[in-house]
């Protein structure tokens, strides 16, 4: 795929517009809000599907979802300090399962005695 340079940016161009994107969210307070997930570095950055069966494929039948544009999701993670926008991520990680009950030193100690 050729690169091409804008004027004066020293990145190579971005892809083409994804377009309208299928975007994870949760219930909150005031209606759906958007679910921001993290990079393999530790930013947070927000998610776009340019497929349903993208996001279902990822994040499982049970994910809800709303339809924005990119500049669309963009403004709305910006006040969140959220730079990063990530369109149809290879893979996700799974929810970790819950912890069980916090087991104190001492009963750990007293059990290996």
């Amino acid at each position: 795929m050729e690169q091409l340079l804008y004027g004066e940016d020293p990145e190579p161009s971005d892809r083409f517009p994804a377009g309208p994107l299928y975007v994870p969210v949760r219930p909150g307070p005031s209606g759906s809000v958007v679910r921001l997930f993290r990079t393999p570095l530790g930013d947070r950055s927000a998610v776009g599907f340019t497929s349903e069966h993208g996001l279902v494929t990822a994040l499982g039948a049970g994910q809800a979802w709303i339809r924005l544009a990119e500049p669309a999701l963009r403004t709305l993670t910006a006040p969140l300090g959220v730079t990063t926008v990530t369109i149809d991520p290879p893979f996700t990680a799974c929810t970790p399962a819950p912890a069980g009950p916090a087991v104190p030193a001492a009963a750990l100690a007293a059990s290996a005695r």
